[in-house]
């Protein structure tokens, strides 16, 4: 998990960290290509005076949609950077980042590109991820353990994404005002039980039924930067993964899945090491099992040394 460090570690200063989504080339719904950045020059505190990425702010963006903000040199925009700025929150979860020439630094160290790509934010972009889990039951209800490890196998409602055809967890991005826990109830409903398309009598019904799984203890997962195509130099996904877990299955079991809003497809899947998921996904999986108890890898892998 190179491209990835839990919270506690991460800063800007001291840490070795370096990208490989956040390099990915070309960048994405573009046919733009990053400037090629060598993994011992991914950090800021590496002098490279040469390096002169391209600059790339996707025409969606340009045309200033609510959730975008305008260029960094409009007249009357003055974003108010490491803090909360109105209703848009600029903090970044993972404490400070540097403001350079009026620009915020990706934390993570450089990316190829500048401007904001196809994020709408200068800085952290802020969004949520719902990771919801049951266990794998069989006919009779009982639990399915994995037959080479004995673990019983969890599985999470994931969705195939209609823009990069990649399997992801279905999240999405915090409104403005909004509280985290807000959106990702939102999101889970917008993507995963396709309520914008719902009269307002069936929407009332999955609420209720909702309502008991989010409002039970949950798991904060993950909190902080996440490695992600989309990001630049200037502008970056951070997100928070929460994981609410229905134990007995049945809130979840008679809930209607169907695809919807960013979704092609929605379903249960099994969780195992094999799974491939968009970003930064698989890691936020993987600490779920872990945090459960669940099977995971075939492969134990080498003995964890001091």
């Amino acid at each position: 998990w190179s491209s990835l460090h839990p919270v506690n570690m991460f800063n800007s200063y001291n840490v070795e960290f370096y990208h490989s989504k956040a390099l990915t080339s070309p960048y994405p719904g573009s046919h733009v290509e990053r400037t090629k950045v060598p993994e011992d020059k991914v950090g800021w505190l590496i002098e490279w005076q040469d390096y002169n990425p391209v600059e790339y702010t996707a025409v969606s963006v340009l045309a200033g949609p609510i959730w975008a903000d305008p260029q960094i040199n409009d007249k009357g925009f003055s974003p108010k950077f490491n803090e909360r700025d109105g209703e848009v929150e600029r903090k970044s979860l993972n404490g400070l980042y540097v403001v350079e020439n009026g620009r915020p630094r990706n934390p993570a160290g450089r990316t190829g590109l500048t401007g904001r790509g196809l994020l709408g934010r200068w800085g952290p972009n802020h969004a949520a991820d719902p990771v919801i889990t049951r266990w794998k039951r069989d006919e009779s209800g009982n639990k399915v353990a994995h037959p080479v490890t004995g673990r019983n196998i969890l599985q999470f409602v994931a969705i195939k994404r209609k823009d990069c055809g990649e399997w992801a967890i279905p999240g999405g991005m915090v409104d403005p005002g909004e509280k985290i826990s807000a959106t990702l109830k939102r999101e889970f409903e917008e993507e995963a039980l396709n309520t914008l398309q719902k009269s307002p009598e069936e929407k009332a019904e999955l609420e209720k039924q909702l309502h008991k799984l989010f409002s039970q203890e949950h798991f904060v997962v993950y909190r902080g930067y996440v490695d992600d195509p989309r990001n630049t130099d200037n502008a970056w996904m951070e997100t928070e993964a929460v994981n609410y877990h229905d134990e007995t299955g049945e809130t979840m079991d008679n809930l209607p899945l169907e695809a919807g809003d960013d979704a092609g497809i929605v379903k249960w899947v099994d969780i195992t090491e094999k799974l491939k998921l968009y970003a930064s996904h698989s890691y936020f999986i993987k600490l779920v099992t872990e945090k459960r108890g669940a099977h995971w890898s075939e492969d134990p892998g080498p003995e964890c040394r001091d």
